[in-house]
């Protein structure tokens, strides 16, 4: 008999006990409390191995488990390092600023909504956040659309749109590194099957936004923020076609399918070079100010243009700027390893299997678990580790990829977010682009269709990846 089966696990009733105290920390500290995510995790963590001891647990077995579940975070983190240093490595080479150039540069009225969408998506694909776009592009966005009459939150449906389908499917985004990691899901075919519900989804979102806009041809492309925007740009950064390499190099490599992490550091090596050659910055800091390459990896991109907007579109990146997510992921492990160790997600599944007869019954079921859950906490990097470390062992049972839980996890919770106005994210949506999350939602079919996809999938099995030479046992 092995170690593992050796273990003892607590009793039912216990185990619901641990999981109504784990969900009511986890709400009274991001309802009531406000705290940071990281230290309700590890505050929860903590209980979770006090009431582990206490129903009979032994500690050895609890910090084991915690080492383990750490350990296993290892790429991810590593992974997310990289993407902080290949953003701040594009922004300091004039690789991001040249996009959001071009990307404004074709604006025209009567394109006016499809086109913020496209940049929005461009900029949030290849920067990976979507706070970043809705901050920056989105703002100047906004204040176009006023210039040209556009109602606001047609306009803020359109950025949502792309700001969002970045931060779901690009590989420098923390959200599917974050759902990658606790389902054991291949960063890039996890990326791949998302597209599956996404994809669609953002095809419709812009034909819509495409016959929405037809009505404000006559409208006139300008402004001050944007007109700013581009001055501001083309006097801080020595703007050539060539600094579009990096991100062609990493595109190239993924679709060659080449490893994550080689395929990154070849995008920063790249980003490198041409910071050296097109904005002439310096290996290593220099007296007069001017940052380096290597702090630009570290710190991120930190020149000043002399315009705050303008600032915050570029200021961002580096290898400290994934240490809060990095943080994140450590904390979930913390908090989810003693539940594992208990045997708490074996009960609570035993209890799931019951009642999905089989795999459609299953998916969908999970699908609402997050997305109600999702709801209830309004962070999705607490509803993330949570849940899919609870059912990711389900999918193969059940004779399904993953890579299926990835796609339903990042549609009912990076794409909820936006609508979600106690959410973190749908918060900070409304605040900086000054439309309430209601009033947006029917002008950003993306973020609800998505899950409307993935339901249609869920209940009849079409699209969804089954395992190869596997059967399922329901």
């Amino acid at each position: 008999m092995s170690e593992t089966t050796q273990r003892k696990i607590v009793k039912p009733w216990q185990a619901l006990l641990m999981i109504v105290v784990g969900i009511a920390i986890i709400f009274l500290g991001l309802m009531v409390f406000k705290a940071k995510n990281h230290v309700i995790l590890l505050t929860d963590g903590v209980v979770m191995c006090v009431m582990a001891c206490c129903f009979g647990i032994k500690y050895d077995d609890l910090q084991a488990d915690i080492k383990a579940t750490i350990n296993s975070m290892l790429v991810a983190i590593l992974i997310l390092i990289a993407v902080g240093v290949l953003v701040g490595t594009w922004m300091i080479s004039g690789t991001v600023p040249i996009m959001i150039y071009y990307g404004m540069k074709v604006l025209t009225p009567g394109l006016f909504l499809p086109i913020t969408c496209i940049v929005c998506t461009l900029m949030s694909t290849m920067a990976g956040t979507s706070w970043g776009t809705l901050a920056t592009v989105g703002v100047a966005f906004m204040g176009v659309a006023q210039g040209l009459g556009v109602p606001l939150p047609v306009t803020a449906g359109a950025i949502c749109v792309g700001a969002f389908f970045g931060d779901k499917v690009s590989p420098l985004s923390d959200s599917p590194v974050l759902v990658s990691s606790v389902t054991d899901v291949p960063l890039m075919d996890g990326i791949k099957h998302s597209l599956v519900s996404t994809g669609p989804a953002w095809l419709i979102s812009v034909v819509f936004l495409a016959v929405y806009g037809m009505q404000f041809h006559s409208g006139t492309v300008g402004g001050e923020v944007y007109d700013a925007i581009m001055s501001t740009v083309t006097t801080s950064f020595n703007l050539n076609p060539i600094l579009l390499l990096p991100p062609v190099v990493v595109v190239v490599l993924i679709v060659m399918k080449k490893p994550t992490l080689p395929t990154f550091t070849a995008g920063i090596v790249v980003g490198a070079v041409l910071a050296v050659i097109f904005q002439g910055a310096p290996l290593i800091q220099t007296t007069d100010g001017a940052q380096s390459i290597f702090m630009a990896m570290y710190e991120g991109y930190t020149g000043d243009t002399g315009n705050d907007i303008v600032n915050s579109m570029i200021q961002r990146g580096g290898l400290t700027s994934m240490l809060n997510t990095i943080g994140l992921l450590i904390s979930a492990g913390v908090f989810g390893a003693p539940l594992r160790t208990a045997g708490v997600v074996d009960i609570l599944l035993d209890y799931v299997r019951k009642i999905a007869h089989n795999s459609k019954v299953m998916a969908t079921g999970v699908l609402i678990l997050h997305g109600v859950f999702f709801t209830i906490t309004g962070a999705y990097y607490v509803s993330y580790p949570v849940v899919g470390s609870m059912v990711k062992d389900m999918f193969p049972e059940y004779g399904l990829d993953k890579k299926n839980l990835m796609r339903i996890m990042l549609d009912t919770g990076t794409g909820l977010a936006p609508l979600v106005p106690w959410a973190t994210t749908g918060a900070y949506v409304a605040s900086t682009l000054g439309v309430d999350n209601m009033s947006l939602t029917p002008f950003a079919p993306m973020l609800w269709l998505s899950i409307v996809i993935s339901v249609v999938m869920g209940l009849t099995g079409i699209g969804m990846v089954k395992l190869k030479d596997q059967k399922a046992v329901h």
